[in-house]
Order: C-alpha cells, then structure tokens, then sequence
C-alpha cells in the first residue's frame, strides 16, 4: 500500500486515485499524525449483467424449434 503525506495527496490527486484503483488502496496521513485510507468504491453491478453466449443459431432457428415443442404438446 502506497502511503502520501497530505499535500503529495492534493498536489497529485488524480495519481492518487489511480494508485488507489491499481492497488485497491492508499493511506493519506496527515501531519498531526491522523490516516486515511482511500479505495475505489465497489461498482454497482446487476447480478444478471454477464456476457452473452454466441450460440450460432438465428431467430429462425428458434422460432422454428419452439413451434416444433408446441406441436409436440
């Protein structure tokens, strides 16, 4: 974990937070001897949010599979 006195933090700010992305988190300390620790906030992501499966079948394909299960039925 990269540690900054408080003006390295303000004077590189933008080095700072990206620092803080690439290693998950840094320690700020001031000169009367408090810390922070600053890390990236968690992403706010849908659980059903993923990646498609490329399958190679068209719509028609489907379409034409569901209507066979329906006859079936």
């Amino acid at each position: 974990m990269k540690e900054y006195s408080f003006a390295e933090a303000r004077q590189h700010f933008a080095s700072v937070l990206d620092d803080a992305k690439r290693e998950g988190v840094v320690c700020i300390k001031k000169t009367d001897g408090e810390s922070f620790y600053l890390k990236p906030a968690a992403e706010n992501k849908s659980p059903l949010d993923i990646d498609g499966v490329n399958l190679e079948v068209s719509a028609e394909e489907i379409i034409n599979i569901i209507r066979e299960e329906r006859e079936r039925a």
